[in-house]
């Protein structure tokens, strides 16, 4: 369910920070899009009261949080949550289309759609895309890789490995290196990282995903699980299993 709220005496982008993390760390409460002037619309999983809330971002600080009269209409919140959703997303849909893109225009240079070359140049993009993000702050992409990848966790040098292996398997796809390895590559390795991001999303903890490193701030969802079982999934089509 999502609601929206008025949070009053916010005064600068610090505020929207410190409301928006008290608001987080209660496990009920699976997303906050906090905005200035006073504006809060808080997606939970079981309703929370105004007391708590309160509670939550400080009884006795200086943010007062109400009732927001004029957005209580179902369409209004529906329309809020899908707004939030699209904003955290934004990024990660973008990088999407554009491989999808460039992907179809390679697989359409013969004169007629090839799935198969589509296939290979989406993997190809997307692991070098996304090991070029984690490239940009290793250590962040690092550390919060370990928060919940099941090897990272026991061994922390993986998460620096690991987005050279990503980006070893986007040139594998981009020149066409023996499918079959690549493909069964992609399997193992794209299928015991999903096991860490399932178990987080069941246990619903909250955590920055690492897909796109440290530079985005995306949190841990299904959307993840999805994007590392799609590679999964191609892989195994081009396998033909």
């Amino acid at each position: 369910m999502t609601h929206s709220y008025k949070v009053s005496n916010m005064t600068c982008s610090g505020c929207i920070t410190n409301v928006k993390s008290r608001l987080l760390i209660h496990p009920d409460i699976l997303s906050a899009e906090v905005n200035l002037p006073d504006n809060a619309v808080i997606t939970m999983q079981k309703h929370i009261s105004l007391e708590e809330l309160q509670d939550i971002i400080g009884a006795d600080s200086k943010y007062r949080i109400s009732e927001n009269g004029s957005d209580s209409s179902h369409a209004a919140m529906h329309q809020n949550t899908v707004s939030t959703w699209f904003k955290t997303y934004k990024p990660l849909l973008l990088i999407f289309l554009f491989i999808a893109g460039i992907s179809t225009i390679s697989a359409t240079r013969s004169g007629s759609f090839d799935s198969m070359i589509w296939m290979q140049y989406f993997m190809a993009g997307f692991f070098i895309t996304f090991s070029f993000f984690k490239f940009l702050d290793l250590k962040g992409f690092a550390e919060s890789y370990s928060m919940y990848d099941v090897l990272a966790k026991k061994m922390p040098a993986y998460g620096f490995v690991y987005p050279f292996i990503e980006l070893g398997l986007g040139i594998a796809y981009l020149i066409n290196f023996n499918m079959q390895i690549t493909n069964i590559a992609t399997i193992l390795i794209m299928g015991f990282s999903s096991i860490g991001v399932i178990q987080s999303v069941m246990h619903k903890k909250r955590i920055q995903c690492a897909c796109l490193g440290a530079v985005f701030n995306l949190p841990m969802s299904t959307v993840t699980i999805i994007e590392d079982l799609l590679m999964v999934v191609m892989a195994l089509f081009m396998l033909n299993i």
